[in-house]
């Protein structure tokens, strides 16, 4: 079956899944979607179609990630390499340009235990 996009193989070159979970304010954990993971989306995929990564590149929403204290948090594969978002502008903006185009991990927003 021809693919309507024009895709030659299915998946992306990096997938980028952002935590959108929102949990009741009583709730004993913190939540990534009253830490702003809507607009967080959305600045990836602005930042995605500015890059002319569209098709290459695809940020989706996810629930919850589990690294609730850490967020806002994103993950991207096929590396499977952890994100804190501090500053969605540039921070959003450095892991399209250094991740996904150069190929570099964006060392200050990474995850580590």
């Amino acid at each position: 079956m021809k693919d309507p996009k024009g895709r030659t193989k299915p998946g992306f070159e990096h997938h980028i899944f952002i935590c959108e979970n929102k949990r009741d304010e009583e709730h004993p954990r913190e939540c990534c979607y009253d830490k702003g993971g809507n607009d967080i989306r959305l600045r990836f995929k602005q930042e995605i179609i500015r890059n002319k990564l569209t098709g290459k590149v695809r940020a989706n929403k996810a629930g919850c990630l589990d690294f609730c204290e850490q967020g806002p948090t994103v993950v991207v594969y096929p590396e499977g390499i952890w994100y804190r978002i501090a500053d969605s502008e540039k921070d959003v903006k450095d892991i399209v340009k250094q991740h996904c185009i150069e190929k570099k991990i964006v060392k200050r927003c990474q995850i580590k235990l």
